[in-house]
């Protein structure tokens, strides 16, 4: 995935539209991590500012979502569900696999994700946010060979 270069004038301008929102932070926080891929740090005092709170309310609510990154992401994200449904039908293994698979592949990062809603096609994962089902890791890995 491509994002723009940081920019404090971009940011400011993705900034201004929701410190209005209810939770302003996390939206906020949200909002500039969908723009330019991550929250950088330039960003905290930014958001502080903007939402009238102290940069320690941003920086934590930066670090206690696990959604939210600090650095770029790489360029394929796989988020494998391990929650129940998809544990009985093997995600704790496509993870291993997939792991041992990508573990040269720097562009490559697999993240555990909490249940993606897709219970009945388990085990689910989202390769870039796309979702996916009956996943295994020869499936993954055809995914990423062709992104």
């Amino acid at each position: 995935m491509q994002f723009p270069a940081w920019s404090e004038s971009q940011a400011l301008e993705v900034i201004s539209r929701t410190c209005d929102e209810p939770g302003p932070v996390l939206v906020t926080l949200q909002a500039v991590q969908t723009y330019f891929g991550y929250v950088p740090d330039a960003a905290v005092a930014l958001i502080a500012n903007a939402c009238n709170v102290s940069r320690a309310d941003v920086h934590g609510v930066l670090t206690f979502y696990h959604d939210l990154r600090t650095e770029l992401p790489p360029e394929v994200s796989i988020h494998l569900c391990v929650a129940e449904a998809c544990q009985s039908m093997g995600s704790r293994q496509v993870m291993e696999d997939s792991r041992k698979a990508f573990v040269t592949n720097s562009s490559v990062e697999i993240r555990d994700a909490y249940c993606l809603g897709n219970c009945a096609l388990a085990p689910a994962a989202s390769v870039n946010g796309n979702l996916r089902g009956r996943v295994s890791a020869q499936s993954l890995v055809a995914e990423v060979a062709k992104l």
